[in-house]
């Protein structure tokens, strides 16, 4: 009798031990792969599988570990597996020796006792033996119950530890892939946790942020140039606000400026003690940009609209007094100027209703064939007029010039933009080529002229909305900034390019391309 009362104390404490050791285990695979060693190991059995209900495969049970049985001969035990408790007890030694033939494996006992949690079916645990002349007694069985219900413990916190690591693991990526910056702070402001979107804005990499003050890392700063993180922290204002929002300027370490936005999550004890902070920053740079490009347009619109009306309006007043005498030469200059001011208004509502309408995605072009020598010949005898004698206009194009193909009262808006420009840039005058040569599938065209000139950092600029070339010029000059933005539209919408080529002082060249028609002109 004390024999059998050591043996169940040894049992007892090696099942102590095992469980100390399994829960000291997270991951599902080592848990389950030790509970069924030692399940076995326990029983004297020979080997053993461990098998679990599934969730996604519609909670049936499948094998997830072993021990001493290859892992290729799992699919014989199957047959196993779909046995319920009941048919277990009068068919598994039936179906036990049909899996024994089939791997010829030396299985002829077996003992299959559930991982319950809680009432709650886990799982199967089977131990084989390979003698019959030793049977698994009641003893047997009641130290695998007793393992069992430990091991249905270790199972499903290992289960819950996988499951809280897959749901990190995916919140990590999404932070990480988030296209606005994300910063977690900690409750002494400083930063553990920096996405990859952070890194390309603040041009400092995870390792070197991670640790520091956000302050030092983000530093926003409003217009004046203070640092809002240092001296007005929206985490720190009084009373304290749900979802702190501030916008401001930060200066990535390679010189770039970017104005941000940036949300903040707090988290508060309850005393309201700060605890930590989750940054959701998002670059508004584009959108700020766009803000002060529609401020520009009102203030340039209105005064563009505002000079020809005050002027009609004045000339008109003026030749309708009663008091005053005019000579006829007097009438025809007064009127000749209404009609000046009123067509320069047209043309102005004009570029307005054609951003509109590329706004919109609604600018047509009808395709004809045409020679651009012509086009541009056209157009020079139009400013010849109105230029004086200190411009000189030069066309440069081969004699075999090939048509193009394009709307042709939109290419002649092109080139009229282009010389209207080249003419405005150039108040000391000089030559205006004009010109071009056929490259391949396209007609690549020029204008050129002898002015002030365009600045390297101003050259992509000068063809955005509303936007004018910051020189002396600008406000000696009339003009809505929207003649290169059009014309670069019309071109792109013909499947062609512009670009400029300018050096400050030594005049600009725009060059643009439009497609070669099919045919050649008839004369």
């Amino acid at each position: 009798m004390a024999t059998l009362d050591d043996h169940r104390l040894r049992q007892r404490e090696y099942l102590l031990q095992i469980s100390r050791a399994m829960t000291a285990q997270l991951d599902l695979v080592s848990v389950l792969s030790l509970v069924i060693r030692y399940a076995v190991d326990m029983t004297a059995g020979t080997s053993g599988l461990i098998a679990l209900y599934e969730d996604e495969h519609g909670g049936e049970l499948h094998i997830r570990a072993s021990a001493r049985l290859p892992r290729e001969d799992w699919p014989a035990f199957v047959r196993l597996l779909t046995l319920t408790p009941a048919a277990l007890a009068t068919q598994g030694e039936v179906v036990l020796r049909e899996v024994a033939a089939d791997t010829g494996l030396p299985l002829r006992q077996m003992i299959a006792l559930p991982l319950t949690l809680r009432d709650t079916p886990v799982g199967l645990i089977y131990v084989f033996r390979a003698a019959l002349n030793v049977a698994f007694s009641a003893d047997d069985r009641q130290v695998l119950q007793d393992f069992a219900d430990q091991a249905a413990i270790a199972v499903s916190n290992a289960r819950l530890y996988q499951s809280v690591l897959r749901e990190k693991q995916r919140l990590d990526a999404t932070i990480e892939h988030s296209a606005d910056g994300v910063m977690i702070i900690d409750n002494r402001w400083r930063i553990t946790t920096f996405n990859r979107t952070m890194e390309q804005l603040t041009g400092w990499s995870r390792e070197e942020a991670v640790g520091r003050p956000c302050a030092e890392v983000l530093g926003i700063h409003n217009l004046q140039g203070v640092n809002i993180c240092l001296n007005d922290c929206p985490l720190q204002r009084m009373p304290f606000t749900s979802n702190p929002v501030v916008e401001g300027q930060i200066l990535n370490r390679d010189g770039r400026e970017f104005y941000i936005q940036s949300r903040y999550a707090p988290q508060r004890g309850p005393q309201g003690q700060f605890l930590g902070a989750l940054a959701n920053v998002r670059d508004i740079t584009l959108q700020k940009q766009e803000e002060e490009l529609q401020n520009t347009f009102i203030s340039v619109i209105s005064h563009e609209l505002k000079t020809p009306v005050s002027i009609i309006k004045g000339f008109a007043g003026t030749l309708r007094r009663d008091d005053a005498h005019f000579s006829v030469e007097q009438y025809r200059d007064g009127l000749h100027m209404i009609e000046e001011e009123a067509d320069r208004l047209a043309r102005l509502i004009q570029d307005l209703l054609d951003v509109s309408r590329l706004t919109a995605g609604g600018l047509r072009l009808e395709i004809t064939e045409f020679a651009l020598p012509s086009l541009v010949a056209d157009v020079v005898r139009s400013f010849a007029p109105t230029v004086g004698a200190h411009y000189e206009f030069e066309l440069r194009f081969p004699d075999e010039m090939p048509p193009v193909q394009g709307d042709y009262e939109r290419c002649r808006q092109v080139v009229s933009n282009l010389v209207s420009n080249a003419l405005k840039y150039s108040p000391e005058g000089g030559t205006i080529r004009i010109g071009g040569w056929p490259e391949g599938e396209f007609a690549v065209c020029y204008v050129n002229d002898q002015g002030i000139g365009i600045a390297t950092e101003e050259q992509e600029a000068i063809f955005r909305r509303f936007y004018r070339v910051d020189n002396r010029l600008r406000r000696e000059t009339q003009g809505s900034g929207l003649g290169l933005f059009l014309t670069r539209a019309i071109v792109e919408a013909h499947a062609g390019r512009i670009w400029v080529e300018s050096q400050l002082g030594k005049g600009s060249r725009f060059v643009f391309t439009l497609p070669l028609g099919r045919h050649k002109l008839r004369d």
